[in-house]
Order: C-alpha cells, then structure tokens, then sequence
C-alpha cells in the first residue's frame, strides 16, 4: 500500500488545484460559495470511466466553460456520491483495485460518498454475461466461494487502510441471472449463486459492518425478474441488505417506464421489507431535455416514498462525452460541459 500512498499524494496537488478553481468559480461576483448536502438521499454518478479519459486527453468544463475537475463538477451539480466499479485482473489495468482506489480517494477528499461495484470479472459482468475472472476458471465451486471472500476483503481492506470507508457495495452487477457462470447462473442452480452471493456479502461485513450491502438487477421495470430473483435468494438464505435497479429507458418511453419502477420498488420495499436503490440510469445525450424531465420526475418521487425506504440514484457515467467508447448515455456535450439533463440533481 506505500506505493498507491505515494501516488496519491502525487496526484494531490493537480486534483486540488482543480478543486479550488471549481470553487473560484462560485466565488465571483460576491457570490455565495454552495452549501454541499453530503447527507440523506443519494445522488450520484458512476464515473469508472474518469481516470482512463483523463489519460486520453479528455477534459470537463462548467456551464461557464472554464476546465474543472470532473467530480469537483459533479458536486458543484449537486451529486454527493460516486459509485466505482471493480474488476479483479483487467488486461489493460483499468478498473483493478489500483485504480478504484485512486477515484475513491479522490472522492473521499471531497467529501462524496461512496458505492463499490464488484463485478467479479476481469471485464464487463451484466445480464448478458458473467465470465469469471481467468485466474478463477479452473477452480472448484468451493475455491470459488473463497475467491470471492478473499477478493472482496483485499479490496475493501485497501479502502480501509486509506481510512476511506464505502456506504454502499454491491455483491455483483446486474446479476438478473446469477454471476460467475456456470457455477453461479441463477437459473440453473439459484442455492450455488445465493452462496456465491452471500461470501460476498459476509466478507463486506468482516471489514465493514454498517456497509449496506446490494444486490443488483437490471431492468428496474421488470417486476417478475425481480419477484423471481428475490424469491430464489429469500428460499435458499441469499443475504442482502438494499435491491439495487438499473433503469434506461428511451426519450419516448421514460413516463411508462419510471411508473413501472416505481411499482416494482413498492413491491419489493413491501414484498421482502427492504429497502431499494436505482444504481445505474441514463438517457441518450442529446436528448437532454427529456433526461432532464425522465429524472426529475424519478428523483422526486423516489424520495417521496414512505420511510425513506429509497436510498438513492445514480446516472451511470454522465461524463462520457464525444462519442467516448462508442456509450451514448452520457449527460455531457460534445465539448465537454454538462447538459440541462443534470439539471435535476441540483
């Protein structure tokens, strides 16, 4: 850990230095600095992307076209966590455990919170695929449980040493069907995935104990897939603490679709007394406006629910701009400043 130590202090004073120009910027004119609310419900972003487009060249400027730091950004936006994905041995080093810490620090020292993302994966894990790690392929089912343990406990024991501590983890990504095919796949053996799951989550709660742990399933409209997944972890003792929910709909679509979200979070807030959480949204980027209205109209009723029983809301990488890695669910522009869509977290 000395050397990520190091990096971090290197990286210290370029990250600050565009910190403090974000807050210039509020400064002018007699302006009132903002009042950061880092409390209550969740809005935030899923900037795993940010480290790789800065060493590509990307850069981030405010509505008034002054280059600032992409989180500081955010914040200024009124985002108060970042959410960071996680893959165990990525072949080009983006995403390990290296490079969430990084992000994470960078996060902390703004005084955002935190969710960590495992996807237990070398690489992409979602409904369409969960490849297990290369290093894990050719162990026994029961090697697979402590990899997962050992894996989630070496990550969360390096957030802790940078006395860093996520409020949120998730145990998988988009795990509609399972993870860690075959052994995990849902369908075809749900008490091998609810075990999967469930080292996961006793290794969060080792390290962190008031950490609440996610479960998280795609298409946050799609009430059976949930019914049917919450059952089979309920049935064969799967632990979670919060339901998370994916939810992309088109510019067209988005009225419909949050109505049936929102069903289906009453549903599992009443079905299975938990408490759920949209981890992932986003609409195409130039269609701002309607991205504007599809999530004003989600975060105001998402806190509305009794209780409090929804935590919060995550766009899912709204720095991604210019056509960066072909996504198209961004809230940026072509030059780099942030559309009327965010607009809604303010």
């Amino acid at each position: 850990m000395k050397n990520l130590k190091y990096i971090l202090i290197a990286v210290a004073s370029v990250f600050f230095t565009f910190a403090a120009c974000s807050d210039d910027d509020n400064n002018k004119g007699g302006v009132e600095p903002p009042v950061y609310d880092m409390t209550g419900f969740a809005k935030g972003a899923d900037v795993s992307w940010l480290t790789e487009m800065e060493k590509s060249g990307a850069k981030f400027y405010n509505t008034l076209g002054r280059e600032t730091e992409c989180m500081s950004l955010l914040r200024d936006l009124g985002m108060n966590s970042i959410r960071l994905r996680v893959w165990v041995n990525p072949t080009d080093g983006w995403c390990n455990k290296s490079d969430m810490l990084v992000k994470a620090w960078r996060a902390n020292a703004l005084g955002m919170r935190l969710l960590i993302d495992f996807h237990y994966s070398d690489t992409w894990a979602d409904p369409g695929k969960q490849t297990k790690p290369v290093a894990w392929q050719s162990l026994s089912y029961d090697e697979l449980k402590a990899a997962v343990a050992e894996h989630t406990t070496d990550v969360l024991t390096a957030l802790k040493e940078l006395n860093i501590t996520p409020e949120w983890v998730q145990v998988g990504n988009e795990t509609g069907d399972g993870m860690l095919w075959e052994d995990g796949r849902a369908s075809t053996n749900m008490a091998q995935y609810a075990e999967l799951n469930n080292a996961g989550y006793d290794a969060v709660k080792a390290v962190f104990p008031d950490a609440k742990v996610i479960v998280h399933l795609q298409s946050g409209d799609d009430n059976e897939m949930f019914r049917w997944m919450f059952d089979g972890l309920k049935d064969n003792g799967g632990k979670w603490d919060v339901i998370g929910m994916s939810l992309y709909p088109e510019p067209d679509t988005w009225e419909a679709m949050n109505t049936a979200c929102l069903n289906n979070m009453a549903d599992m807030i009443s079905r299975y007394d938990t408490e759920v959480m949209l981890c992932e949204v986003g609409m195409s980027w130039d269609s701002p406006e309607e991205s504007r209205d599809f999530l004003t109209d989600l975060i105001t009723k998402c806190k509305a629910i009794a209780n409090d029983k929804c935590l919060g809301i995550f766009y899912w990488e709204p720095q991604a701009y210019n056509g960066w890695n072909d996504y198209t669910l961004g809230a940026f522009d072509n030059s780099g400043k942030p559309t009327v869509a965010l607009d809604a977290f303010k």
